[in-house]
């Protein structure tokens, strides 16, 4: 093999061997943030009780495979912990705040307490009385 033969191949080699980590950090990486672990409290503010806020809350949570419970209040509002994967608490965040059941009025939702676990600690979404 001669000498300019032997160069292109070492740089095909060397460019593919670091493409392949950087593939491989990167996948890496993005488990990493996939199956980073959270829970938060909240508690959701206006028109939620009687309006089927919790059965559409439970329901909304196991679609997202979240884990945890929610419970009306004696102050009219509905509280409750999440549990499971940030990026898909961040999607319930957003549904508790602007979505709700279809006969909810929503004037605020509040989180609290939000802290990474390293297990989960419900075995489902339950509606507490």
């Amino acid at each position: 093999m001669n000498a300019t033969l032997r160069r292109g191949l070492l740089v095909v080699l060397s460019t593919g061997v670091c493409l392949v980590l950087l593939l491989s950090r990167w996948k890496t990486e993005e488990k990493g943030n996939m199956s980073k672990l959270v829970a938060i409290d909240f508690e959701v503010f206006g028109r939620v009780q009687g309006v089927f806020f919790r059965k559409y809350t439970q329901k909304k949570a196991e679609e997202l495979s979240l884990k945890g419970w929610c419970m009306n209040t004696n102050q009219n509002t509905v509280t409750g912990r999440i549990e499971g994967e940030k990026s898909k608490i961040e999607m319930m965040k957003k549904w508790l705040r602007e979505t709700g059941s279809p006969q909810s009025a929503i004037d605020k939702a509040e989180f609290k307490n939000e802290q990474e676990i390293t297990e989960i600690s419900f075995p489902n979404f339950s509606i507490r009385k």
